[in-house]
């Protein structure tokens, strides 16, 4: 996290934008405010009917025993009262503490499925899990603690200088002037821990997405024996966190202490000029407690506040990271109208973009398919392939230029019923925790099992699935199935779906010869009649495809087919013949 993002400045306006959801919940922040009130009234009155009591006592014999007994009467009423009233208040700001996260969090969900990829490409998702939920429960444990404060803590300051202006003008006069100093205090050393909780939960943030990058690869951890360097990037991580946190609990606690000892001048200020008042005769014993405890309870809530400092510094610097996930600008918006397929014509015209402005990637990119055409894309690593197949699925916006299917720009038609088009199966599987059927079923929730099981023939899986303990019905997890049958479940999807069009990237590399060769029979099939596009490392397997698009640094240098293009006997041949021959081919053709 940047400095800036950990400034005071910041620190308010996260704060601001936090009170902004607590305001979605004006009932239950005006039910907490008024019990607080009560709360507040009820406990501040009690010491007036000390004081009066105290004053029955005039000398040894000399008690007025039935005025005595009425008062206390009254502070046990009084008590019970305030004790339902604090009881209720507690509820109410559990639940509103609670719903506060819970509609942050909500908030910060739906902003993720809105993010264009390149936030997602530049944020690791340990990052981004941490935001979500470990900092939201950061949050919620300092608006519970700060709520408890918050309202009761005003409202008691309001009401106790009221109480002792009714008293003595001179000592609440010289309790108010005293304050500020005990604000300056506290606000010195909060805008220092401020910083270091900011640098810590950046850090937590760091620590989470190592944690996440080591655990989901662990088997290239010991198989390239990198456990010694994974723990070395831990340790170094784990220390700048612990650096971070003990120096944000030491400003933090620095904070109680400091502001207490400025309280207790002040009440020691308040029992020395009472006591000369009382010699003065302008001031009774009783009264000199009344404003003895409301001068105990008039610091009361800045020590309180202080007391919680850490959590509630903590909670805005966490905070602060969760609404720069839910501010971040979401891809530009939908137009209202959704794509309608005529069978798959893809029209590129002089489509230029990159990932990064200086450094041009794809530059007057065109390029036609019609339905029914096999298109395979070719070309060594980092020459576009994937980024084309991006920017088919409008995952990223082109820079210049345009991309049309059946004459329809990608850009005046909404990403959904677009992407609903494409039938995409990668080489990087992905399967949820969910049964079989929830799987296939993915993009097609409403398919019979006839049509799933019908579908899974067609891939091939049904032999591996009907071997299942519950078959369809068989709860799945990432690591519960081999690479190629997770592979053979993600094509299973795309036969299920039928789209118009098709994106098989390397779709088969995970799957043996034998069954390869029977799921590109099913292919065939599946590809009569649509516009289909083939990223592929093994030409062996686009020779039949009816055009070949060989991409070099962002450019078509060669098209045809496999014939043709042998026949030129350039960068394609070169491509095609190293891999037979175990040669490299000539980067500079």
């Amino acid at each position: 996290m940047s400095d800036a993002s950990a400034s005071p400045a910041n620190s308010m306006d996260t704060f601001r934008k936090v009170l902004g959801v607590v305001g979605t919940y004006a009932h239950l922040l005006l039910a907490s405010v008024l019990l607080a009130g009560i709360t507040v009234v009820l406990q501040l009155y009690i010491p007036i009917l000390f004081g009066d009591a105290i004053d029955q006592v005039v000398s040894a014999g000399n008690v007025d025993f039935s005025t005595l007994g009425n008062i206390l009467k009254k502070v046990l009423f009084l008590v019970v009262i305030s004790s339902v009233a604090t009881w209720a208040m507690n509820v109410i700001n559990n639940r509103l503490a609670f719903q506060t996260v819970k509609s942050i969090r909500s908030r910060a969900i739906r902003q993720l499925q809105v993010l264009p990829l390149s936030y997602l490409d530049s944020h690791s998702s340990g990052d981004i899990v941490q935001r979500v939920i470990a900092d939201t429960d950061q949050l919620s444990d300092g608006l519970l603690l700060g709520f408890a404060q918050l309202f009761s803590g005003v409202i008691t300051i309001v009401v106790t200088l009221a109480f002792m202006l009714s008293k003595n003008v001179g000592i609440t006069l010289m309790v108010l002037l005293l304050t500020p100093v005990s604000f300056l205090v506290a606000r010195f050393i909060s805008s220092r821990s401020y910083d270091m909780f900011s640098k810590q939960t950046a850090t937590r943030g760091r620590q989470t997405a190592l944690v996440n990058e080591l655990m989901g690869n662990q088997r290239v951890v010991k198989a390239f024996g990198h456990e010694s360097e994974a723990s070395g990037q831990f340790a170094q991580i784990n220390e700048e966190l612990q650096g971070y946190s003990q120096s944000a609990v030491f400003y933090s606690s620095l904070t109680n202490p400091s502001t207490r000892a400025v309280n207790n001048v002040i009440y020691a200020l308040v029992a020395l000029v009472g006591a000369r008042l009382i010699l003065a005769g302008n001031l009774t014993v009783g009264g000199l407690t009344v404003l003895l405890s409301y001068a105990n309870q008039y610091m009361k809530p800045f020590n309180d506040i202080s007391s919680v400092v850490t959590e509630l510094q903590n909670a805005l610097a966490c905070a602060a990271r969760v609404f720069e996930l839910i501010d971040a600008q979401p891809e530009v918006a939908d137009t209202p109208n959704d794509l309608v397929s005529r069978g798959g014509w893809i029209d590129i015209q002089d489509v230029s973009f990159s990932y990064d402005k200086d450094h041009p990637l794809i530059q007057n990119f065109s390029f036609h398919a019609k339905p029914g055409m096999k298109t395979a894309i070719v070309g060594p690593t980092g020459c576009g392939k994937t980024t084309f197949i991006n920017l088919l699925m409008r995952f990223y916006d082109v820079d210049a230029g345009s991309i049309s299917v059946d004459d329809q720009d990608i850009r005046d038609v909404t990403r959904h019923s677009l992407r609903k088009a494409y039938g995409m199966v990668l080489q990087e599987t992905w399967l949820k925790n969910a049964t079989v059927r929830e799987n296939i079923a993915f993009g097609r929730p409403d398919a019979t099992d006839e049509m799933i099981i019908q579908a899974a023939r067609e891939a091939h899986s049904w032999e591996f699935i009907r071997r299942m303990p519950q078959g369809l019905d068989t709860l799945i997890t990432d690591e519960s199935l081999s690479q190629g049958q997770k592979q053979l479940l993600c094509i299973t999807r795309v036969m299920l779906c039928l789209p118009p069009m098709l994106i098989l990237d390397e779709a088969t590399s995970s799957i043996d010869t034998r069954t390869e060769l029977r799921i590109q029979e099913a292919f065939d099939k599946l590809m009569q009649g649509r516009t289909c596009f083939v990223v592929a490392h093994r030409l062996s397997t686009i020779r039949e495809a009816d055009q070949i698009l060989v991409m070099r640094d962002g450019h078509i240098v060669e098209q045809g087919n496999h014939e043709a293009l042998l026949a030129q006997n350039g960068f394609y041949a070169q491509l095609y013949h190293a891999q037979f021959a175990g040669t490299e081919p000539d980067q500079a053709g």
